[in-house]
This record gives structure tokens, C-alpha cells and sequence, in this order.
């Protein structure tokens, strides 16, 4: 595991401001220390510092994985978030979209989220802003790109796209035997 360069750490900040902000600060100085990202593989992992002098002693090329993989980066140096970052960053969201029951399931199988499937949407959120997916009852469900703006959501169609699915808890379902 290495540390990542300055223009790794610019694009995943870049990424991670687009759903939390300037909280990206609270990822790192937490209250029960402090906590760092490490390169593996093209894979970005989250990980306090003392699970990152643990994982010093053993050799890189037999190193798996050691924290919690946030994204991946592309062969064309673009971060992709993954869902296991949801836990870490939903707390943190600025911009949130909760879902109806009726279209949860269908976000879940990795459709769009429908005018008609909208439930809330947080005030002022921009089209193309990083937005977190919610359930009604406030469980996160994974990330999306507002299609639209709020103001833009109330008067358009029921069936237009409001929100662009990105990725969902139900990915691991799905894609089981190709993930790694």
C-alpha cells in the first residue's frame, strides 16, 4: 500500500466533495483518530493509522486489501466510488434523495429513480450534483447524479429521470461473482 500522489488525491477529493462536501475533513480527523487513504491495485482503501502500521508487516504483493475500499481508480485516472463507501459517506451527505417504497426495489436492481418514485429531495440541490439515495425510512441505499434541479423536479413530468443511478447496496447481489 502506497500513500497516493497529489493528482490521486485531488481527483478523489474532487469526487467525494461532489456527495460531502468540505465535511471531507471529518473523514480524516475523526474523534477516535486519524484515519488515511492508501493505494492497492488501482484501489483507494480508508484506514485509521493503526490498522496502517499493522498492515506495513506484511508484504505488499501478498496484501489483499486493509480498511475499507472506497473506489477504484479507472485506466484512464477517473475515480469510481464504490457502494462500500456508502456507510462512511451517507452521514456526511449534503444533497439526499429518499425514494418511495414502491421505487426502492427498483433502484435496488439498478434503474433510475423516477419523478413518480421521488419521495423528498434536499433544498437547492443542483443538476448533476452527487446526491445519496435514502429510503423513506431513512436507510441509505446508494449514490446517485440529480438529473434535474429541485426546482426543475416539482413541475416536471412524472416519468422523466430525476435521478441517474450510480450505484446501490444491491450491486453486491448482482455482480457477486465478478467482484473483487
Amino acid at each position: 500500500m502506497r500513500p497516493l500522489t497529489d493528482e490521486e488525491t485531488k481527483i478523489l477529493f474532487e469526487k467525494l466533495s461532489k456527495y460531502i462536501g468540505e465535511n471531507i475533513k471529518l473523514l480524516v480527523d475523526r474523534p477516535d483518530g486519524t484515519y488515511c487513504f492508501r493505494l492497492q491495485n488501482d484501489r483507494v482503501y480508508y484506514m485509521s493509522e493503526k490498522i496502517l502500521k499493522l498492515a506495513a508487516n506484511i508484504a505488499r504483493a501478498k496484501l489483499v486489501s486493509a480498511g475499507t475500499c472506497f473506489g477504484k481508480f479507472t485506466k484512464t485516472m477517473k475515480f469510481r466510488l464504490h457502494i462500500t463507501a456508502l456507510d462512511f459517506l451517507a452521514p456526511y451527505a449534503k444533497f439526499k434523495v429518499w425514494v418511495k417504497p414502491g421505487a426502492e426495489q427498483s433502484f435496488l436492481y439498478g434503474n433510475h429513480v423516477l419523478k413518480s418514485g421521488l419521495g423528498r429531495i434536499t433544498e437547492n440541490t443542483m443538476q448533476y450534483q452527487g446526491v445519496v439515495v435514502y429510503s423513506m425510512a431513512d436507510v441509505p441505499l446508494g449514490f446517485g447524479v440529480a438529473a434535474k434541479s429541485t426546482q426543475v423536479c416539482r413541475r416536471v413530468d412524472p416519468m422523466a429521470i430525476v435521478v441517474f443511478h450510480q450505484t446501490d447496496v444491491g450491486e453486491f447481489i448482482r455482480n457477486e461473482d465478478t467482484l473483487t
